[in-house]
């Protein structure tokens, strides 16, 4: 295992606990460690790693601001029959090396690529299917350039394979490509992840230092793949993902500056070696950066990033039912201007066209540059769930279809389809763990490639308890109005708060019922619960028993009906005016929920959506509370809780 470091301080802590900590035996494995003149103590640290663990070797290096040196020699001083490539922010899991080394014996692999997991976007089409002999263009691997892969050390000596120095993202791509083209045998592992991602914080590279990277990178292309449509595809990746990008955004459109540098770089090498037939293969708004480029018009890029920069996908949630266990979502998305003005599109006979924001002077046939007929009809969407606390994403099925809608004397496009989510068998057919899920969503295809995170006002909150025994499923809406999903609540009174923003009050004479949502029930019902109210700013508190009615599983949501006396006069354990603040106790905890209650003084009972409340600190007896204050008094409270715990018997 090779890991270049420069000045990592605290961020390397899981990256070096994850690589010394592996399950195969210290005997089975070594750790290369190539420090890049680190001058923060890490080169202290690892030496101390290294003195711990027999197997954890460092090489101190001249700095040169680039792992690549790092990594060059650490391979040359490698014992393993096979080597894997990480970064000092990732992590590995603690499995991964003995899975990864497992799986690339028994296909006889000379690259493989395990699961990697990191940023907010979709998973990489690579990771659908576990495979083996791996295209490079049928299979996705083109965005899985990055470091992270377990080589054959034999076959990188074979190729002579090493890392160009100093070098940028595009040199490690550039040697990424070079190893895919000439393995005669590439594994992918789908399932379980292998590398957590940390942050890759990237110099800024000068654009002409940039574009001789890439041209370097695009001669490796040429040297394996014969011109042709393989070739033209694999240009096109970088064309829209390395050079097309840097024609927008703030540095490009304020500094002056910087816009000569990086567009004087990027025309020279787009003119010598990306024909203009490549266009066809790019979505309509770089396809006209392609051709201001191309033109020569610096100004006209300026104005098209100006008017574009607000250009999002807005994707709404529209529907959501259970069908025999399975959730399906659906989902509205379509391509917005600025805020809820939708981007339209002129009919131009029997073919559609692009209105650009600026007037197209100098690109010869507007028609060419502005047409998204094809695109439009095979445009589609990619739906993925993504774990709000550990990053983790995975695909959901979807079915979509295109709809064009008369706007004044234009066309609308909207992208409508149903996303199904089956808790058994989401993650390439086994249980979905268990945790918060947002919805994402990504348009393909289309005039425009964007992704976005599913909207939707909350409605019918109906949870279900999935074929996997014992896991329920709750649909979710958070204090943003974004839906999720959780999966396995750990207790009912959780996933009761999860959805009590839907809460009703009923009044009546002396008393008021609310009616709090509950979205599933388990075998046997509910256990017993309590509504708590305590008032804003006192401390009055109103409890009263809560039933539990159930609705139809997967259908209809069952609900928490709670009685409550009130009065217009202050009385204990009354409801009065003023505000409450609502709590549920039930199987041994109290939970906040997520409304208020306001109560006038003429009777009159409101309800209003709000963030959980958290319970209220608790008092301590008034000597203890001045006993606190006096200096060094909590220390000691606290050095004699830890003997407490440590020593003495519970």
């Amino acid at each position: 295992m090779v890991v270049p470091v420069r000045n990592p301080g605290d961020t390397a802590n899981a990256c070096i606990h994850s690589a010394v900590e592996q399950s195969m035996s210290p005997e089975e494995f070594e750790v290369i460690f190539a420090d890049d003149g680190s001058d923060d103590g890490t080169r202290q640290r690892l030496a101390m790693v290294a003195g711990a663990w027999p197997n954890v070797r460092v090489l101190h290096l001249p700095p040169t601001g680039s792992p690549m040196r790092g990594r060059n020699a650490a391979l040359e001083v490698a014992k393993g029959e096979y080597v894997y490539l990480m970064g000092q922010t990732d992590r590995l899991e603690r499995t991964a090396l003995e899975r990864m080394y497992e799986r690339a014996m028994a296909t006889d692999a000379d690259i493989l690529v395990g699961r990697l997991e990191g940023g907010d976007g979709p998973p990489p089409r690579a990771f659908d299917a576990d495979r083996e002999h791996a295209d490079i263009l049928t299979d996705g691997l083109l965005s899985l350039l990055t470091p992270h892969k377990l080589y054959r050390r034999a076959f990188l000596a074979t190729e002579r394979l090493t890392f160009p120095e100093p070098g940028g993202t595009l040199s490690e791509q550039a040697f990424a490509v070079r190893a895919y083209l000439r393995a005669e045998n590439i594994t992918v592992m789908a399932g379980e992840v292998c590398c957590h991602l940390g942050e890759r914080p990237e110099p800024p590279v000068p654009p002409a230092v940039q574009a001789a990277e890439l041209r370097a990178l695009l001669d490796a292309v040429d040297e394996a793949v014969p011109d042709g449509r393989r070739r033209d595809r694999m240009y096109a990746h970088w064309f829209r993902t390395a050079i097309l990008p840097q024609l927008g955004g703030d540095v490009f459109s304020l500094s002056s500056r910087e816009r000569s540098a990086v567009f004087t770089a990027l025309r020279e090498l787009v003119l010598t070696r990306f024909p203009e037939r490549l266009d066809d293969r790019l979505p309509v708004h770089l396809r006209m950066r392609a051709a201001l480029l191309r033109a020569g018009r610096p100004d006209q890029l300026v104005m098209l990033s100006q008017a574009t920069r607000e250009t999002h996908l807005k994707a709404d949630l529209k529907e959501l039912a259970w069908n025999g266990g399975v959730l399906e979502l659906g989902i509205t998305m379509e391509l917005m201007w600025t805020g809820d003005t939708p981007t339209c599109f002129v009919p131009h006979g029997d073919r559609l066209l692009w209105k650009p924001p600026i007037p197209l002077e100098g690109l010869g046939s507007a028609e060419r540059v502005t047409d998204v007929t094809e695109a439009v009809a095979a445009a589609g969407f990619d739906a993925y769930l993504r774990h709000r606390d550990t990053g983790m994403v995975h695909m959901i099925p979807v079915t979509s279809a295109v709809a064009l809608l008369p706007h004044r004397d234009r066309m609308r496009v909207q992208v409508t389809g149903t996303a199904s989510f089956d808790v058994t068998s989401t993650f390439l057919g086994q249980p979905l763990p268990s945790g918060f899920w947002e919805i994402h969503v990504r348009m393909h295809g289309g005039p425009h490639r964007a992704r976005a995170r599913v909207t939707g006002e909350p409605f019918e909150h109906s949870g279900a308890l999935a074929d996997y025994p014992g896991r329920p499923v709750v649909p979710w809406w958070c204090d943003e109005g974004l839906p999720g999903v959780c999966v396995e609540p750990r207790l009912l009174s959780d996933a009761i708060a999860l959805v009590s923003q839907d809460t009703t009050s009923v009044r009546r004479r002396d008393h008021v019922f609310f009616v709090v949502p509950v979205p599933y029930l388990p075998e046997g019902g509910g256990p017993p619960g309590e509504l708590v109210l305590r008032r804003a700013g006192g401390r009055r508190e109103v409890s009263v028993p809560a039933l539990v009615e159930p609705g139809e599983p997967g259908m209809i949501g069952g609900s928490l009906v709670a009685r409550v006396p009130t009065r217009r006069l202050p009385q204990r354990d009354l409801l009065v005016p003023g505000r409450w603040t609502p709590f549920l106790r039930m199987e041994g905890q109290e939970v906040g929920l997520r409304f208020r209650v306001r109560m006038n003084r003429f009777g009159g009972v409101e309800v209003h959506p709000a963030a959980a409340a958290r319970l209220p600190e608790r008092r301590y007896p008034l000597l203890r509370r001045i006993a606190t204050r006096i200096p060094g008094a909590r220390n000691m409270m606290r050095f004699t809780r830890t003997l407490q715990r440590r020593y003495l018997p519970s």
